[in-house]
């Protein structure tokens, strides 16, 4: 099985590039997007039903063209929840999970911490409140994966520039503890436990600088999954060939 996730930067805009026939080319079984900035209806029936997947989506109930997520599967799912069931950490449209018969399967668009204290001290809400919805999931007897753009780099390795960055949102001590914890409940960063040395992997390039043409990059877009799905993992990759973004789409496959 395959399963793509990929920030988008708008679907709307995206969906006229040839980066989005290239993305779909890939042939996922289920893929999931972020950032696709659109209430379901501003989307052409064509686009929410994309090369015949069921489409699913969650969109900021506040601002209109801001945050959103989607998840489209050719895979008929069991149950479809929006969210995490807090109103004040749901109203950006930021979460989606899907139950299937092997595993339970979430997108999520994790807040940027810049913008001032009280943004970073909403993504640390938003953190937590994840990984504690996410351990009621697993204690449930589900297994979990869960993928998007996390909006922090995890160690050195994940970003071109560290030290330059050590002050800056996405790679603060206290957002890559946050990582440190998933991972000690449990949880693989696909990625980077097949790859545990590769270098100069990224998935986020800054635009206005065209960081991309120089990989002066983050990997900011992960996928793990619960430790019950190692022996399942069969690759964990980044489509760096494909764009249209200033992120690039991630993907693993399973057995």
């Amino acid at each position: 099985m395959k399963i793509l996730s990929w920030n988008v930067n708008g679907i709307r805009a995206m969906s006229k590039k040839d980066g989005w026939n290239d993305f779909l080319a890939e042939n996922p079984d289920i893929f999931c997007l972020q950032e696709t900035k659109a209430h379901p209806d501003q989307l052409t029936d064509e686009l929410k039903n994309a090369n015949g997947y069921s489409s699913y989506f969650d969109y900021s109930k506040t601002r209109k063209g801001y945050s959103g997520v989607a998840i489209y599967t050719k895979i008929k799912p069991e149950k479809v929840v929006y969210g995490m069931g807090i109103e004040e950490l749901d109203q950006e449209g930021r979460l989606i999970t899907l139950y299937f018969k092997d595993f339970v399967l979430m997108t999520g668009y994790f807040p940027n911490g810049g913008q001032g204290p009280e943004r970073l001290k909403y993504k640390l809400e938003f953190y937590d409140a994840f990984l504690e919805y996410i351990e009621k999931i697993k204690k449930a007897g589900h297994k979990v994966i869960f993928c998007g753009d996390v909006n922090t780099a995890h160690t050195e390795i994940d970003l071109a520039r560290p030290k330059a960055n050590k002050d800056n949102t996405g790679f603060l001590p206290i957002e890559r503890e946050w990582i440190d914890e998933v991972m000690r409940h449990g949880y693989i960063d696909t990625f980077r436990h097949l790859n545990p040395n590769k270098k100069d992997a990224y998935s986020y390039w800054d635009m206005k600088t065209r960081s991309r043409d120089r990989n002066v990059g983050w990997r900011l877009d992960y996928f793990f999954i619960s430790s019950d799905l190692q022996s399942k993992l069969e690759s964990a990759f980044i489509l760096t060939d494909i764009y249209g973004s200033d992120h690039a789409p991630t993907g693993i496959k399973l057995y």
